[in-house]
């Protein structure tokens, strides 16, 4: 099993930057590919970003494409998700999520682990 531990959301202005972590129990987290995906209020979760196990395949959301970096710190046990020039429409609870099942892509069904997620909001 492998539980997953969201942090660095918080308040930013418009075009401000944050690094969202997400710190997994268990072993095996290292052989696993890890996502994140956000769900504003009122709206279905959607994808963010992706990353293999290795860290070798990375893919994006093309609204994320270019201001966005998904990596992870095997020796830490982390994935992390940096944002650079939000915008407030992206405001929202960002998850983390976990597929042990080998590579994992941008449907939020293939993942069976995921965290509580934090709050991301971005004001105008």
């Amino acid at each position: 099993q492998v539980q997953l531990v969201e942090s660095g959301g918080g308040l930013v202005q418009a075009g401000g930057s944050l690094r969202l972590s997400c710190a997994a129990s268990g072993r095996t987290f290292s052989t696993y590919t890890s996502a994140w995906f956000r769900q504003a209020p009122g709206k279905e979760r959607e994808f963010v970003a992706v990353i293999s196990w290795s860290g070798g395949t990375t893919n994006y959301a093309g609204s994320m494409k270019g201001r966005t970096t998904i990596s992870r710190d095997h020796a830490k046990n982390t994935v992390y998700l940096q944002m650079n020039n939000l915008k407030p429409e992206e405001t929202s609870v960002y998850y983390c999520a976990a597929s042990a099942a080998g590579w994992a892509g941008t449907n939020s069904g293939e993942y069976a682990y995921w965290g509580q997620g934090t709050l991301v909001t971005v004001s105008s």
